[in-house]
């Protein structure tokens, strides 16, 4: 296996969890926590959980590789995996 390949597979590992990971640093980050819980008030928790997923999705340009159904994330029940395109 060759460095690059390696990398690629690294990354391909990561994008799979990519928005558990999202979910886990709003947790671990007081700032983003407290603007989190606003704005689920204010438009609702799935509608930010939603908005969420889809976001990481558009910015990495990602594909979706089906629901996980056991996210290390409390904010979440579920999300979507996704998959270098």
């Amino acid at each position: 296996m060759t460095a690059a390949e390696f990398a690629t597979a690294a990354i391909a590992k990561f994008s799979e969890k990519i928005t558990d990971e999202v979910f886990l640093t709003i947790e671990s980050d007081r700032e983003l926590m407290e603007k989190y819980l606003r704005v689920v008030s204010d438009n609702g928790l799935d509608s930010v959980n939603q908005t969420l997923g889809k976001a990481v999705k558009a910015a990495f340009n990602l594909d979706d590789a089906g629901e996980c159904k056991n996210p290390c994330s409390n904010l979440i029940g579920s999300y979507t995996a996704h998959k270098l395109k």
